[in-house]
């Protein structure tokens, strides 16, 4: 086994991979609006020497990235919560990339069963020893949403396997939302939802490299072009790359397939990639809670209104919805059960209850934070001006507040950068729909939600038996 460098990785992008960008074929290696999104993903190979007590582990007496180890206690899964809020403060407080090839890799370690359990186990070998990035593509384009996978009336809108041989399966169809897939070394493939005998050819499941042939990549545009240090201290730095994943007749070797035509496992497949992405997701966003908390600490500060009766209230309200995410993430680590095959499973209910709270109430911390902040944040001058230093004077001069005009500017434009210019609106997105939106996460609250004790308790009160 061997832990690869940040360079390591950067290096291995380099093949025969089909990206389309803006209408062009690039090479995703040196395309100029991807650099920040691959020095993104580096981290996860950085922080093996940042933090190796966190992010490096064991396993045969060999050193592996800690991320690729399948949780097997409660406490296992709770070192996972650090490594990945970690991970997501160096990229502030976005989701970096191991994270979401190893939420699908433990799925597949808990459900695949017989011949397909035995791949699964070989490939996460295989990906320990190489120490793989990888990326997962679960969430089909759909079609017309009131109908299943086998009665749209383009058969492609969920991918499916359309042929088979002795060695190999071919799949055609597609894949959309699918982070990382530019910049990771592999795609690991999983069904989006249940399914029934008729969608027998959907249900499939399968890891292959990103430049096998058939695959192509077309990566969306979404916060395009350069960024001025001055104006987006976030979006300057952190970045990922999405694409729809074209799969046109693409083939598979068999050993890389770890479901084939079991619509009877599709559904407890793609819960059990929830399960831990959800996990992985109220972790990743810690950081993000404490940016939005620190920026109205210090804007309140910055225009000598921290004092105020409602800006103490705005704060308690965020401290509040910061910190109750933070405590249900925890009790997810600590209320995690063993399940299928040793690979303990984080407590569904806290993890819904925690991803729901902060995706419920997003819009309104945001909204505290802005007003906090005030107009500053759109009608504020840019890195030129900035970088001029006859008007640099003017604006410190005029800026002023209860710091220097420089800390006022920078921290009004950090606010700016979180919540209204597009990286902004990308963490609004992000917080509805990423990793599942508001009304999936409900459902499984309530799934997730033991009702008979309540239920019994209520009719032992009332003397009633129902």
């Amino acid at each position: 086994m061997a832990l690869r460098t940040a360079d390591d990785y950067r290096a291995g992008l380099k093949d025969g991979r089909r990206v389309v960008y803006q209408g062009r074929h690039v090479d995703a290696t040196t395309e100029p609006d991807f650099i920040d999104a691959i020095n993104h993903s580096a981290l996860c190979y950085d922080i093996h020497d940042r933090n190796p007590e966190l992010s490096v582990g064991e396993l045969d007496g060999e050193p592996t990235s800690a991320f690729w180890l399948a949780p097997t206690s409660q406490e296992a899964l709770a070192r996972r919560g650090r490594l990945i809020e970690e991970v997501s403060r160096l990229g502030g407080g976005t989701i970096v990339l191991k994270e979401v090839g190893s939420d699908a890799l433990f799925a597949l370690l808990r459900v695949t069963t017989g011949e397909y359990q035995r791949n699964a186990q070989a490939f996460a070998a295989e990906v320990r020893r190489r120490d793989l990035a990888l990326c997962v593509g679960q969430t089909d384009v759909k079609g017309d949403r009131s109908k299943g996978p086998s009665a749209q009336d383009d058969p492609d809108l969920y991918l499916r396997v359309v042929d088979e041989d002795e060695t190999t399966i071919t799949v055609r169809g597609a894949k959309t939302h699918t982070s990382f897939s530019a910049n990771a070394d592999e795609i690991v493939v999983l069904p989006t939802r249940a399914m029934g005998p008729d969608d027998a050819d959907y249900a499939v499941s399968f890891a292959i490299p990103i430049d096998t042939p058939g695959l192509t990549l077309y990566v969306s545009p979404f916060s395009a072009g350069e960024t001025n240090e001055f104006e987006h201290p976030l979006a300057s730095r952190h970045k990922l790359l999405e694409s729809l994943t074209v799969f046109d007749d693409v083939k598979v070797p068999k050993d890389r397939v770890f479901m084939l035509r079991q619509p009877e496992l599709a559904g407890p497949l793609a819960l059990a990639f929830v399960d831990f992405h959800r996990y992985t997701a109220i972790n990743y966003k810690l950081p993000l809670l404490d940016q939005i908390v620190g920026a109205a600490l210090l804007m309140a500060e910055a225009n000598g209104i921290a004092r105020a009766a409602h800006v103490k209230s705005k704060i308690t309200a965020l401290i509040t919805w910061a910190e109750t995410v933070r405590m249900l993430a925890e009790l997810a680590g600590l209320n995690a059960t063993e399940s299928q095959n040793g690979v303990w499973r984080p407590d569904p209910l806290a993890v819904n209850m925690a991803k729901y709270h902060f995706a419920h109430g997003f819009n309104e911390a945001t909204a505290h934070l802005i007003d906090i902040a005030g107009g500053l944040l759109i009608t504020g001058p840019g890195g030129a001006d900035w970088d001029n230093p006859e008007v640099r004077a003017v604006l410190e001069k005029y800026y002023a507040g209860a710091v220097p005009g420089e800390q006022r500017l920078r921290l009004a434009n950090f606010v700016a950068d979180l919540t209204a210019h597009s990286y902004g609106g990308y963490q609004r997105v992000l917080a509805l729909h990423a990793e599942g939106s508001l009304e999936a996460e409900k459902l499984e609250i309530l799934r997730s939600y033991d009702a008979g004790r309540a239920r019994d308790y209520v009719q032992q009160l009332a003397g009633i038996e129902i």
